[in-house]
């Protein structure tokens, strides 16, 4: 394999994590303020779903980021 090869499975690879660990922490950090608020207030579990959600939408905004970032880097060094 050329070097160029190499070098594109290694961003591949980083990439990929890059992504699972933006999504993880994303919702992680939503739950913990949801549970945080529901212990505040006194709800049982009536603000972590609801942080959850607003999570999992965080991360798939910054996962879109991060992809159309990517791309256009790649689109201007060919």
């Amino acid at each position: 394999m050329k070097s160029k090869d190499w070098q594109l499975i290694i961003q591949m690879i980083a990439l990929i994590s890059q992504l699972g660990l933006t999504m993880v922490v994303s919702v992680g950090i939503a739950f913990f303020i949801g549970r945080f608020l529901d212990r505040l207030l006194g709800y049982s579990f009536f603000l972590t779903p609801f942080f959850m959600i607003i999570g999992v939408g965080a991360g798939f905004w910054s996962i879109y980021q991060l992809i159309s970032r990517y791309f256009n880097r790649r689109k201007k060094d060919d």
